[in-house]
């Protein structure tokens, strides 16, 4: 049975996108079977994946209207375990048309059941509002995930959030959880962001992500080239950034024995260079061509 995984917040310009086109990918480069969800009329997780924004193609709103089936909205990325359902503006639409429409806060868990066998990972990318398009994603989901930054008014916008969770959890999706925060565009040379992480640290304990996403230029360039920073430059510190997030985020759910497997040991004499060698990869380009390599913890 996958795992759903919603990433919002409703605050905006805290990087949600950013977060699920590059966490669903770095799952992804783990070999697991991952899908994103645009839920967000922008759809910037849709051409962030190199998708042109079609109006005829089938996408989430068609889901949630019921006029089409998960399995006719899926579409294939550029990486080899990474489909997506893609989303476009007349999802703005949908908040009016499901006013009075039977079920509207189930319309995308309905719609995502069938693929939860599948998948392994699904990941929602969701609106920067509390609306129904955001109240869908969270009920749909098993657990979510609160990108934000460091700052005063990203304290506030989350313990709302947190409201809402809980009422989300009376009413309609009682086994919602907190996958983790984390924080994005992040510098640890200000006392800022330390006081930041301190206070979350002891609101939120374990659930405060240990892996941080830090201010990167190769992050910000990636999506005009519709490309996650794997593809576009698998050694930033953006792409590795994710790569550590993936890895928690899988270690939230899988049984350490399918967990990738650990690098022999080095042998006697020789300089220790490798602790842990998961089946990571790493796409590089070389000579036009896409090539794969493993990601080592050094």
């Amino acid at each position: 049975m996958g795992r759903v995984i919603a990433v919002a917040n409703q605050k905006g310009g805290v990087g949600k996108t950013t977060t699920a086109i590059n966490l669903a990918s770095s799952i992804a480069a783990a070999e697991l079977d991952t899908l994103l969800v645009d839920c967000d009329p922008q759809s910037n997780a849709t051409s962030g994946l190199g998708l042109v924004k079609n109006p005829d193609r089938i996408s989430t709103y068609h889901l949630l209207m019921g006029e089409a089936t998960a399995h006719e909205a899926v579409h294939k990325t550029e990486l080899e375990r990474l489909w997506i359902i893609p989303a476009h503006k007349n999802m703005i639409g949908a908040n009016l048309e499901l006013i009075d429409g039977e079920r509207r806060e189930f319309r995308l868990r309905d719609a995502l059941a069938p693929l939860r066998e599948r998948f392994r990972y699904i990941v929602l990318d969701c609106p920067p509002a509390l609306d129904l398009l955001t109240l869908n994603a969270l009920v749909a989901a098993d657990s979510i995930l609160i990108p934000m930054q460091a700052e005063y008014f990203a304290l506030e916008g989350v313990s709302e959030l947190l409201d809402t969770i809980e009422r989300i959890r009376a009413s309609l999706n009682p086994e919602l959880s907190i996958e983790g925060v984390v924080l994005t565009m992040f510098d640890d040379r200000t006392n800022l962001a330390q006081q930041v992480t301190a206070e979350l640290n002891r609101y939120f304990g374990d659930k405060l992500c240990q892996a941080t996403i830090p201010r990167n230029v190769r992050l910000a360039e990636a999506p005009s080239h519709g490309k996650p920073a794997l593809l576009y430059d698998g050694r930033s510190r953006g792409a590795e950034s994710y790569i550590q997030l993936a890895k928690e985020i899988i270690a939230h759910s899988m049984p350490v024995q399918e967990m990738p497997t650990p690098a022999e040991p080095p042998v006697a004499g020789e300089e220790k260079q490798v602790v842990n060698a998961p089946r990571w990869k790493r796409w590089i380009k070389e000579r036009n061509k896409l090539t794969t390599i493993n990601i080592l913890d050094r």
